[in-house]
């Protein structure tokens, strides 16, 4: 089969022929089986650690947010003041802890986080207890609207704004956009700093059960069944909109589309590394560095022992 122009002026490789009529036999890849890598992610060793109490895990998700913020600091992911990682709390669900307004990422312990319920209100915290407005109308109605999600997580990274201005999801141009085939979206209403909760509603409702937004002229926002998850995908759609801008430009400079990759293809893909279990495999490594500015080891993020 030829390749096939989109409306956006990429091109499609080729898809796989079909493998043969249906037979309710399990779908074949030519790349091979997807269960293979499942199997593997399904193993207790590579889940997320479980816990006796709600307390204890309160203690454990709390510091993992420490050390999230730790890691966008690395990556030159904060800008001022702008940008939030939340997490749900396990004791009271209906709250979640943030960063204090002002503060660096780079400098944020467990002790600095405050916890915040879904009216607004600072419940409890470090000695800077200043919300960001913004913060609370966002996460909030996501957590309202997705019991699923532990972690989200928003900032104004520089690949992140820029593609956001071009007003349309990611192409499929290699194997790591994949992880966002069909699981990303587009909400192009931006109305100025999000201050009202209306406004942090209809992005919840824009994200769906997507793991990720491109929030137009504004940034990215990603959101994960784990700490691990929400902060890799979000490293991930940043760099990914990066190579998509550098590959535009190569492509707009030679007068030739870019070839993307067929939906069969992607799908395929998107069934071994994309499914939001495997979520908290994906960020592990990120954290194992971020471990290190605390002076700890994990392995696997289980079993804190300092270094």
């Amino acid at each position: 089969m030829g390749s096939l122009e989109s409306s956006n002026g990429t091109v499609s490789a080729p898809t796989a022929p079909p493998s043969g009529p249906t037979t309710g036999k399990p779908k074949e890849f030519k790349s091979g089986d997807p269960s293979l890598i499942q199997s593997m992610l399904n193993n207790e060793a590579l889940s997320p650690p479980k816990f006796p109490s709600p307390h204890e895990e309160q203690k454990f998700l709390k510091h993992r947010l420490s050390i999230a913020y730790r890691i966008l600091a690395q990556y030159g992911l904060h800008e001022s003041v702008a940008g939030h990682i939340t997490v749900r709390d396990p004791v009271d669900p209906t709250s979640f802890w943030v960063n204090p307004f002002g503060m660096n990422f780079a400098l944020i312990t467990d002790d600095d986080l405050i916890r915040v319920d879904h009216k607004g209100n600072v419940v409890e915290g470090g000695r800077n207890k200043m919300l960001n407005r913004a913060a609370y109308a966002i996460h909030a109605e996501i957590h309202a609207a997705r019991p699923d999600v532990v972690c989200a997580v928003h900032s104004h990274t520089l690949h992140g704004r820029a593609f956001s201005a071009t007003g349309r999801t990611l192409d499929m141009l290699t194997q790591d956009f994949c992880i966002f085939h069909n699981d990303h979206v587009l909400y192009p209403n931006f109305a100025g700093v999000v201050l009202a909760e209306e406004e942090g509603r209809r992005i919840a409702s824009a994200l769906g059960k997507c793991k990720a937004a491109i929030l137009g002229n504004h940034g990215l926002l990603t959101v994960g069944q784990t700490v691990e998850a929400a902060v890799g995908y979000f490293i991930m759609l940043e760099k990914l909109c990066e190579v998509q801008l550098a590959a535009d430009a190569s492509a707009s400079g030679r007068g030739q589309p870019l070839v993307t990759i067929a939906d069969e293809e992607a799908a395929a893909t998107y069934e071994v590394l994309g499914d939001p279990g495997n979520g908290y495999f994906i960020g592990l490594p990120l954290f194992q560095m971020g471990e290190r500015e605390f002076g700890e080891s994990t392995f696997l993020g289980k079993g804190l022992e300092p270094l």
